[in-house]
C-alpha cells in the first residue's frame, strides 16, 4: 500500500495531463481572441456610424472654406448677397421642407449654382448636409466622398489580421457602394429623430468622365437617389455645367427634378453690380456705366464680380471678351484651302464650330428683339437637333458644351456660352473675307473626303491586242472579277 502511494505517475498519464493543460490554454486564448475580435469588430462598426452621424451635425467644414474662397456672406455682410428667385426653392430643399425628389441644378459656369447651395447651407449652419466636389478619377471621388461623410472605407480597420481577406480589398466603385449602405443606416436614424431627410450635394458632376466607369458611377448614384427620394431618407442634389449629365440621368429618372440656373436679368444684374462696387470700393457707380457693363458682359455673376473688383470696369469688360474670343479661336480656328490632310479630323470639328457660330450671328440679324429693357440680352439659339443639322455632325455639340464654347440649356437650346462669347462670335464673323475663308475650308474638307472615297485601278502588263474583261457576279455577295485576255 505504501509503495502504491509513492509510485511515480506513468509517462502516459503525464502526457495526458500536459495535453489537457495545453488544450485548455488554447481554448482560453482562442475564446479570448474571438471575444476581443468580435468586440473590436462591433465597436468599429458602431464608431463608423457615429462618425458618419457627426458629419451631418451643424458646422460643416465646407462653410468655413467657402466663407473665404467663395465669399459666402456672414451675418454682418448679409445685405451684399444677391438674392435670386431660385434661392427660395434651394433653401426649401436644403432645410428638408421639400422632399420626395432628387435634383439636378444646371447652369453655365459662373452663374452662381455653388454659391446658392452654400448660402442655403449657411442659413441652417450645415445641419443635416454633406457636400463634396466630383472628380474624374474614381479613387479621388471615393476619397472625397469619404471625407464628406467622415468614412474611412475600412482603411484603419485592423480586424483583417484575423481573416484571410480584409474588407478593403475591393474597387473604388464597391467602396462607394459600401459607403452608401452606411449612409442609409445613418439616414434611417436621422429621420426617426428629426423627421426630415439628410442632404447629400455632389457638386460639379460634369467632371465625372463620360466613359464606362463614369456612367457606372452615375448610375450607382442615381439608383440610390431614386430609392432615397421615394422613402424620404436622403435628398441628393447634383450640380452640373454640362448637358450630358442630364441626358444620362433622364434615361432612368422617375423622381428627378431639374432646376435651371441662368444669368441674372438686367435689373438684378445692375443691382448686384452696384452692391459689389459699393462693397469693394465704397463707390456709387453711375447708372449709365452700370448699364454699359451689363451690355458688354451680361448677367453672369462671375463676370460681374470680376468687373466690380477692377479699377476700370469697362476695360475689364473688353478684356473678358478678348479672353473668350482667344479661347474660341485657339480651340476652333480654321486653316483655309491650303490645309494639310493630316489635320482633317481637327478641322472638321473646327469648321463645325465656325458654321454654328456664323448661323447664330445670322439668326440674330433676323430676330425681331435681341434686347429687352427689363430682362436684358436675348441671345439667339437653335434647338439641339437643328444645331446638329447645321453642323452636319451630331457628335461635336456636347464637346463644345464641355469646352464652354456653346452651351446646351436644360431645354436643349444651343447658344453661345455667354454674352462676351457671343460678342466674340460677331467680331470673328464680321472680319473681312471670313465667310469665303470658311467656305474654302469646307471645300477643302470635302475634297479630301472625296479623295478618301476614290479608288484608282491601274492596268498594266498588256501586250499588243490584250484586253481586260470585267464582269459582275451576284449571289450571296456582290463581287467583281477581272480577267485578262491575251491574243493567241
Amino acid at each position: 500500500m505504501r509503495n502504491q502511494i509513492g509510485r511515480e505517475p506513468s509517462l502516459l498519464s503525464k502526457m495526458g495531463e500536459a495535453a489537457a493543460t495545453t488544450l485548455a490554454s488554447v481554448l482560453v486564448l482562442a475564446a479570448g481572441f474571438a471575444a476581443a475580435g468580435y468586440a473590436y469588430h462591433k465597436s468599429y462598426k458602431y464608431l463608423q456610424l457615429k462618425k458618419m452621424e457627426n458629419a451631418f451635425e451643424p458646422g460643416d467644414p465646407v462653410l468655413v472654406l467657402a466663407a473665404v474662397g467663395k465669399e459666402v456672406p456672414a451675418p454682418p455682410n448679409a445685405q451684399h448677397w444677391v438674392m435670386r428667385e431660385e434661392q427660395a426653392k434651394i433653401d426649401s430643399i436644403i432645410d428638408g421642407s421639400e422632399k420626395g425628389h432628387y435634383y439636378l441644378i444646371m447652369g453655365e459656369k459662373g452663374c452662381g449654382k455653388s454659391s446658392m447651395l452654400l448660402e442655403a447651407m449657411r442659413k441652417i449652419d450645415g445641419d443635416g448636409c454633406a457636400m463634396l466636389e466630383a472628380h474624374a478619377d474614381l479613387e479621388i471621388f471615393r476619397i472625397r466622398l469619404g471625407k464628406a461623410l467622415d468614412y474611412e472605407f475600412h482603411e484603419d480597420y485592423i480586424g483583417g489580421y484575423f481573416s484571410e481577406r480584409g474588407p478593403r480589398e475591393s474597387t473604388a466603385l464597391l467602396d462607394i457602394e459600401r459607403a452608401m449602405n452606411k449612409l442609409e443606416k445613418v439616414a434611417l436614424s436621422h429621420r426617426a429623430k428629426k423627421n426630415k431627410p439628410l442632404i447629400l450635394i455632389i457638386n460639379q458632376t460634369h467632371l465625372i468622365r463620360d466613359d464606362e466607369d463614369g456612367k457606372d458611377l452615375l448610375e450607382l448614384l442615381q439608383q440610390r437617389a431614386e430609392s432615397w427620394a421615394a422613402s424620404n431618407l436622403i435628398s441628393v442634389i447634383f450640380s452640373s455645367d454640362d448637358y450630358w449629365v442630364y441626358e444620362r440621368l433622364k434615361m432612368l429618372a422617375t423622381r428627378l427634378e431639374v432646376l435651371p440656373i441662368t444669368d441674372l436679368p438686367k435689373v438684378q444684374a445692375i443691382r448686384a453690380l452696384q452692391k459689389y462696387r459699393q462693397r469693394y470700393f465704397s463707390e456709387d457707380a453711375k447708372r449709365s456705366v452700370l448699364e454699359e457693363v451689363y451690355d458688354r458682359v451680361g448677367g453672369r455673376l462671375s463676370f460681374l464680380n470680376r468687373v466690380a473688383k477692377s479699377q476700370n470696369m469697362l476695360e475689364t469688360c473688353d478684356r473678358i471678351k478678348e479672353m473668350e474670343k482667344t479661347w474660341f479661336l485657339n480651340q476652333c480656328w480654321i486653316l483655309g484651302s491650303e490645309m494639310d490632310d493630316d489635320v482633317m479630323d481637327s478641322q472638321k470639328r473646327s469648321a463645325a464650330a465656325m458654321v454654328l457660330a456664323l448661323a447664330l450671328v445670322d439668326k440674330e440679324e433676323e430676330m425681331e428683339q435681341t434686347y429687352d429693357p427689363e430682362k436684358g440680352h436675348v441671345l439667339p439659339w437653335y434647338p439641339m437637333h437643328k444645331s446638329q443639322e447645321i453642323m452636319t455632325r451630331a457628335d461635336f455639340i456636347q464637346e463644345f458644351d464641355r469646352l464652354n464654347l456653346f452651351t446646351i440649356t436644360s431645354t436643349a437650346q444651343v447658344r453661345a456660352s455667354s454674352v462676351p462669347m457671343h460678342r466674340a462670335f460677331k467680331e470673328i464673323c464680321a472680319e473681312p473675307g471670313f465667310r469665303q475663308f470658311l467656305q474654302d475650308t469646307l471645300d477643302r474638307i470635302a475634297a479630301i473626303e472625296s479623295l478618301g472615297r476614290t479608288r484608282e485601278l491601274v492596268a498594266k502588263d498588256l501586250v499588243l491586242g490584250g484586253k481586260y474583261k470585267i464582269s459582275e457576279h451576284t449571289g450571296w455577295g456582290k463581287r467583281w472579277e477581272v480577267d485578262i485576255k491575251q491574243p493567241k
